[in-house]
């Protein structure tokens, strides 16, 4: 298990210093990530929390898992080691809704075709 820890369901109100005496009852706290909104510059309800040892964020995560903090239920998971956001390269193949080379049809609809009437 790893070191880090998620915590949601935040209050707005909750800062760094709080949030990191509180869970420092499961054990030592190394560091505490509170994002901010970009546009506003308040704090979008959950934090990452990273202890010196895999254990003091067992231990946060067994007992602070439900406990209110600010009025609120927070919510603690193991923090995802793994990126979040879904890659922004290309998929491999053409576009999608469109094939490789002319296939059935064309851009010359049937102006190409012998019509008769």
């Amino acid at each position: 298990m790893s070191n880090k820890i998620f915590v949601g369901n935040l209050s707005f109100t909750t800062t760094q210093d709080e949030l990191s005496a509180f869970l420092s009852q499961a054990g030592e706290v190394a560091g505490v990530f509170l994002p901010t909104d970009r546009a506003t510059g308040r704090p979008r309800g959950f934090a990452f929390v990273e202890f010196t040892t895999a254990e003091g964020a067992a231990v946060a995560i067994e007992r602070f898992d439900g406990a209110e903090l600010g009025g609120r239920k927070l919510r603690i998971n193991p923090a995802d080691s793994g990126p979040r956001r879904p890659s922004f390269a290309p998929a491999p193949g053409p576009p999608p809704g469109r094939r490789y080379g002319k296939g059935k049809g064309s851009r010359r609809g049937l102006r190409g075709r012998k019509r008769s009437l």
